[in-house]
């Protein structure tokens, strides 16, 4: 947790950026809590709403929490953001991913 601390006292000493909260959400994820997780990657997308990496763990963390329409949300939009850079890998993986959900999602199915 020794890295959580760290950047949540970097946050509260006023260094907020959308690599920092990145950061924070992704180790959030990692460690079981999505539901902190999402509030910091909603905040990265927020300040850098071309950050790619930060969409997919948004809607990794979306997904956890069942918030599934919101997931596919954060998925497209990040498919779009990493297409305009020009980042094809992480359009394709989310693409994957958002494939993988929209056939877990209740009423998706024949769509």
């Amino acid at each position: 947790m020794a890295l959580i601390e760290n950047l949540e006292k970097m946050l509260a000493d006023g260094q907020d950026s959308a690599l920092l909260r990145y950061s924070l959400g992704s180790a959030y994820l990692k460690q079981g809590a999505p539901g902190l997780a999402r509030e910091h990657l909603k905040m990265a997308v927020t300040l850098d709403p071309g950050y790619s990496a930060a969409w997919k763990s948004y809607a990794q963390a979306l997904s956890a929490l069942q918030e599934l329409d919101a997931a596919c949300a954060a998925y497209e939009t990040g498919i779009r953001a990493a297409e305009q850079k020009g980042d094809l890998q992480a359009a394709k993986e989310m693409k994957v991913f958002l494939q993988r959900l929209g056939k877990a999602a209740p009423g998706n199915a024949g769509d």
